[in-house]
């Protein structure tokens, strides 16, 4: 499994005029301790036109970073039709996100990790 390549799978799922969670993405894959780990793929997304990481932003609607800079997101964002006050997501219940068509793929390595814990001596 690619982490970051599923990471970047599900980001591509958010449609137009919404967002997403850090958390939500790592529900996705199947842990939310990931959360971290999905901030740091998204910050390495080598092809934002391709992969919209400006769409994924913190659960209390702050914005978060992006590769290109903040003023960029914003301007994304808000072509999106997105809009910002006071640096975070306006209505962010309205344009939030999570319905996922995810294959879990952290869980099923989590359970392949548990089974192979019973091999060890």
């Amino acid at each position: 499994m690619d982490f970051f390549e599923e990471v970047y799978k599900l980001t591509r799922q958010i449609p137009k005029g919404k967002i997403s969670t850090y958390g939500a993405i790592a529900k996705a894959l199947g842990d939310i301790r990931a959360s971290r780990a999905v901030g740091l793929a998204l910050n390495l997304n080598p092809d934002p036109e391709f992969t919209p990481c400006y769409k994924i932003v913190h659960s209390d609607g702050r914005l978060g970073g992006f590769g290109r800079g903040i003023e960029d997101k914003i301007r994304r964002l808000k072509k999106d039709g997105i809009a910002i006050k006071g640096g975070r997501i306006v209505d962010f219940e309205k344009h939030y996100f999570d319905d996922f068509q995810a294959t879990y793929p952290l869980k099923e390595l989590r359970r392949e990790q548990l089974e192979l814990s019973k091999k060890v001596m």
